[in-house]
Protein backbone atom coordinates (compact mmCIF):
# COMPACT_ATOMS: atom_id res chain seq x y z
CA UNK A 1 0.00 0.00 0.00
CA UNK A 2 1.64 3.62 -0.53
CA UNK A 3 0.17 6.80 1.05
CA UNK A 4 0.60 9.89 -1.24
CA UNK A 5 1.33 13.23 0.83
CA UNK A 6 0.38 16.37 -0.84
CA UNK A 7 2.34 18.75 1.54
CA UNK A 8 1.87 23.28 1.43
CA UNK A 9 4.56 25.30 2.64
CA UNK A 10 3.40 29.16 2.25
CA UNK A 11 6.72 30.66 1.63
CA UNK A 12 8.08 27.51 0.18
CA UNK A 13 9.89 24.32 2.25
CA UNK A 14 13.77 24.88 2.61
CA UNK A 15 15.76 21.92 3.73
CA UNK A 16 19.40 20.88 3.69
CA UNK A 17 20.15 18.87 0.81
CA UNK A 18 20.40 15.82 2.44
CA UNK A 19 17.58 15.41 4.10
CA UNK A 20 16.32 11.92 4.04
CA UNK A 21 16.65 11.77 7.78
CA UNK A 22 14.24 14.87 8.05
CA UNK A 23 10.97 12.94 6.55
CA UNK A 24 12.18 9.50 8.24
CA UNK A 25 11.49 11.06 11.19
CA UNK A 26 8.24 12.98 10.64
CA UNK A 27 7.24 9.55 9.34
CA UNK A 28 8.50 8.03 13.02
CA UNK A 29 6.47 10.71 14.98
CA UNK A 30 3.59 9.93 12.74
CA UNK A 31 2.72 6.42 13.96
CA UNK A 32 2.14 5.42 17.45
CA UNK A 33 4.78 5.56 19.81
CA UNK A 34 4.90 1.49 20.36
CA UNK A 35 4.49 0.57 16.42
CA UNK A 36 7.70 3.50 16.06
CA UNK A 37 9.86 1.59 19.09
CA UNK A 38 9.24 -1.78 17.30
CA UNK A 39 10.02 -1.01 14.41
CA UNK A 40 13.28 1.81 15.53
CA UNK A 41 14.51 -0.65 17.64
CA UNK A 42 13.69 -4.24 16.77
CA UNK A 43 11.52 -4.57 12.90
CA UNK A 44 10.91 -7.38 11.21
CA UNK A 45 13.96 -10.17 11.10
CA UNK A 46 15.08 -13.16 8.79
CA UNK A 47 18.25 -14.93 8.53
CA UNK A 48 19.69 -12.21 11.48
CA UNK A 49 18.91 -9.10 8.97
CA UNK A 50 16.63 -6.63 10.26
CA UNK A 51 13.97 -4.53 7.94
CA UNK A 52 11.14 -2.06 8.50
CA UNK A 53 9.39 -3.06 5.67
CA UNK A 54 8.65 0.36 4.88
CA UNK A 55 10.17 3.28 2.04
CA UNK A 56 9.71 7.05 1.50
CA UNK A 57 10.48 8.76 -1.80
CA UNK A 58 12.35 11.76 -2.29
CA UNK A 59 10.11 15.04 -2.26
CA UNK A 60 8.32 15.39 -5.48
CA UNK A 61 7.81 18.80 -6.92
CA UNK A 62 9.89 22.12 -8.58
CA UNK A 63 12.79 23.35 -5.97
CA UNK A 64 15.85 24.87 -6.41
CA UNK A 65 19.18 24.12 -5.14
CA UNK A 66 21.87 26.38 -3.35
CA UNK A 67 25.01 24.02 -2.85
CA UNK A 68 26.98 26.61 -1.52
CA UNK A 69 24.20 27.10 1.12
CA UNK A 70 23.90 23.20 1.27
CA UNK A 71 19.74 23.98 0.76
CA UNK A 72 17.03 23.31 -1.30
CA UNK A 73 13.81 24.51 -1.23
CA UNK A 74 10.61 23.24 -2.95
CA UNK A 75 7.36 25.49 -4.09
CA UNK A 76 4.27 24.99 -2.00
CA UNK A 77 3.19 22.17 -3.73
CA UNK A 78 5.01 18.88 -2.51
CA UNK A 79 4.61 15.29 -3.19
CA UNK A 80 5.90 12.65 -0.60
CA UNK A 81 4.99 8.39 -1.34
CA UNK A 82 5.52 6.36 1.39
CA UNK A 83 5.19 2.51 1.20
CA UNK A 84 4.76 -0.68 2.98
CA UNK A 85 2.88 -3.89 2.97
CA UNK A 86 2.66 -3.54 6.92
CA UNK A 87 -1.10 -3.24 7.42
CA UNK A 88 -0.71 -1.75 10.96
CA UNK A 89 1.78 0.32 9.63
CA UNK A 90 -0.14 1.82 6.75
CA UNK A 91 -3.12 2.78 9.08
CA UNK A 92 -1.54 4.10 11.91
CA UNK A 93 0.34 6.11 9.41
CA UNK A 94 -2.87 7.46 8.02
CA UNK A 95 -4.45 7.72 11.22
CA UNK A 96 -1.59 9.86 12.62
CA UNK A 97 -1.45 12.49 9.30
CA UNK A 98 -5.08 13.11 9.72
CA UNK A 99 -4.41 14.15 13.54
CA UNK A 100 -1.48 16.30 12.77
CA UNK A 101 -2.61 18.16 9.90
CA UNK A 102 0.85 18.88 8.93
CA UNK A 103 4.49 18.58 9.03
CA UNK A 104 7.35 19.75 10.72
CA UNK A 105 10.52 19.33 8.36
CA UNK A 106 13.38 21.32 9.30
CA UNK A 107 12.36 24.80 10.51
CA UNK A 108 9.35 25.26 8.66
CA UNK A 109 6.06 23.64 8.88
CA UNK A 110 4.14 22.18 6.42
CA UNK A 111 0.16 21.91 6.18
CA UNK A 112 -0.73 18.63 5.11
CA UNK A 113 -3.63 19.29 1.90
CA UNK A 114 -4.08 15.76 0.52
CA UNK A 115 -3.81 12.33 1.64
CA UNK A 116 -4.15 9.56 -0.86
CA UNK A 117 -3.90 6.08 -0.57
CA UNK A 118 -2.85 3.74 -3.95
CA UNK A 119 -2.26 -0.28 -3.95
CA UNK A 120 -0.36 -0.93 -6.57
CA UNK A 121 -0.53 -4.50 -7.90
CA UNK A 122 1.96 -6.25 -9.56
CA UNK A 123 0.42 -8.90 -11.86
CA UNK A 124 3.02 -10.74 -14.19
CA UNK A 125 6.69 -11.49 -13.95
CA UNK A 126 8.17 -9.03 -15.72
CA UNK A 127 7.51 -5.14 -15.08
CA UNK A 128 8.62 -1.56 -15.90
CA UNK A 129 9.23 0.54 -12.92
CA UNK A 130 10.39 4.11 -11.91
CA UNK A 131 12.34 4.64 -9.14
CA UNK A 132 10.92 7.44 -6.38
CA UNK A 133 14.31 7.80 -4.58
CA UNK A 134 17.87 5.89 -5.41
CA UNK A 135 17.95 2.15 -5.53
CA UNK A 136 21.07 1.14 -3.55
CA UNK A 137 22.97 -2.50 -3.71
CA UNK A 138 26.23 -3.07 -1.77
CA UNK A 139 28.39 -5.22 -0.02
CA UNK A 140 30.85 -4.93 3.00
CA UNK A 141 34.29 -5.95 2.12
CA UNK A 142 37.45 -6.17 4.74
CA UNK A 143 41.11 -5.36 3.38
CA UNK A 144 43.54 -7.18 4.20
CA UNK A 145 44.35 -5.46 8.39
CA UNK A 146 40.92 -5.86 8.72
CA UNK A 147 39.48 -2.50 7.79
CA UNK A 148 35.80 -2.54 6.27
CA UNK A 149 34.77 -0.96 3.10
CA UNK A 150 31.97 -0.61 1.07
CA UNK A 151 31.46 -1.55 -3.10
CA UNK A 152 28.34 0.02 -3.82
CA UNK A 153 26.95 -1.75 -7.30
CA UNK A 154 24.79 -0.40 -9.91
CA UNK A 155 22.13 -2.12 -12.51
CA UNK A 156 24.44 -4.45 -14.63
CA UNK A 157 27.70 -5.05 -12.64
CA UNK A 158 28.07 -9.28 -12.31
CA UNK A 159 26.62 -9.11 -8.55
CA UNK A 160 23.80 -6.65 -8.58
CA UNK A 161 20.82 -9.29 -9.51
CA UNK A 162 22.30 -11.37 -6.92
CA UNK A 163 22.15 -8.57 -4.30
CA UNK A 164 18.88 -7.89 -5.30
CA UNK A 165 17.39 -11.29 -5.25
CA UNK A 166 18.47 -11.78 -1.67
CA UNK A 167 17.22 -8.56 -0.32
CA UNK A 168 13.83 -9.62 -1.74
CA UNK A 169 13.67 -13.11 -0.29
CA UNK A 170 14.80 -12.04 2.96
CA UNK A 171 12.32 -9.38 3.47
CA UNK A 172 9.45 -11.77 1.69
CA UNK A 173 10.67 -14.29 4.68
CA UNK A 174 10.73 -11.30 7.00
CA UNK A 175 7.35 -10.47 6.16
CA UNK A 176 5.24 -13.91 5.37
CA UNK A 177 7.16 -16.44 7.75
CA UNK A 178 7.84 -18.82 5.17
CA UNK A 179 10.30 -19.73 2.46
CA UNK A 180 10.45 -17.20 -0.54
CA UNK A 181 9.66 -18.51 -4.29
CA UNK A 182 12.49 -19.76 -6.15
CA UNK A 183 14.00 -17.95 -9.57
CA UNK A 184 16.34 -14.49 -9.83
CA UNK A 185 14.91 -11.11 -9.75
CA UNK A 186 17.04 -9.38 -12.73
CA UNK A 187 17.07 -5.50 -13.08
CA UNK A 188 17.95 -4.22 -16.60
CA UNK A 189 17.89 0.06 -17.12
CA UNK A 190 15.56 0.84 -19.23
CA UNK A 191 16.91 4.46 -20.49
CA UNK A 192 19.28 6.63 -18.90
CA UNK A 193 20.36 5.73 -15.16
CA UNK A 194 22.06 8.62 -13.12
CA UNK A 195 23.98 8.13 -10.13
CA UNK A 196 22.87 9.47 -6.43
CA UNK A 197 25.59 10.68 -3.86
CA UNK A 198 23.66 11.14 -0.50
CA UNK A 199 24.48 12.01 2.93
CA UNK A 200 22.55 9.91 6.06
CA UNK A 201 23.43 11.43 9.14
CA UNK A 202 27.04 11.93 7.87
CA UNK A 203 27.19 8.56 6.04
CA UNK A 204 27.76 8.76 1.88
CA UNK A 205 25.64 6.52 0.38
CA UNK A 206 25.49 5.92 -3.41
CA UNK A 207 22.26 4.76 -5.38
CA UNK A 208 20.99 4.95 -9.02
CA UNK A 209 17.54 6.33 -10.63
CA UNK A 210 15.60 6.10 -13.27
CA UNK A 211 13.76 3.92 -15.29
CA UNK A 212 14.13 0.43 -14.55
CA UNK A 213 12.78 -2.96 -16.06
CA UNK A 214 12.57 -5.93 -13.16
CA UNK A 215 11.73 -9.70 -13.66
CA UNK A 216 11.48 -12.74 -11.66
CA UNK A 217 8.87 -14.17 -9.11
CA UNK A 218 5.63 -12.04 -9.19
CA UNK A 219 5.56 -12.55 -5.04
CA UNK A 220 9.01 -10.72 -4.83
CA UNK A 221 8.18 -8.08 -7.69
CA UNK A 222 5.80 -7.25 -5.52
CA UNK A 223 7.76 -6.61 -2.70
CA UNK A 224 9.74 -4.55 -4.40
CA UNK A 225 6.98 -2.82 -5.03
CA UNK A 226 5.58 -2.80 -1.20
CA UNK A 227 8.70 -2.17 0.67
CA UNK A 228 11.42 -0.78 -1.45
CA UNK A 229 14.26 -2.21 -4.26
CA UNK A 230 17.60 -2.47 -2.50
CA UNK A 231 19.10 -1.25 0.62
CA UNK A 232 18.25 0.93 3.25
CA UNK A 233 14.80 1.43 1.96
CA UNK A 234 13.62 3.33 5.70
CA UNK A 235 16.26 6.11 5.53
CA UNK A 236 14.68 6.98 2.23
CA UNK A 237 16.14 4.11 -0.57
CA UNK A 238 14.40 2.22 -3.64
CA UNK A 239 10.50 3.67 -3.39
CA UNK A 240 9.07 2.61 -6.56
CA UNK A 241 6.26 3.79 -9.39
CA UNK A 242 4.73 0.76 -11.62
CA UNK A 243 5.36 2.11 -15.46
CA UNK A 244 2.73 1.59 -18.10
Amino acid sequence: MQIVLRLNAANGLTLPIDYNHIVQSAIYHSIAPALATFLHEQGFTANGRVFRLFCFSRLLGPFTMDRNSGKITFGNDVRLVISSPVVDFVQSLANGLLQQGGWRLGSTFADITEIGAEQPVVESENINIRTLSPVTAYSTMSRPDGRKYTVYFQPGDPDYNALITANLQKKYQAFFREEPPEGEVKVKAAGQIKMNLLQYKGTVIKGYSGPLQLTGPQELLQMAVDCGLGSKNSQGFGCLALSN
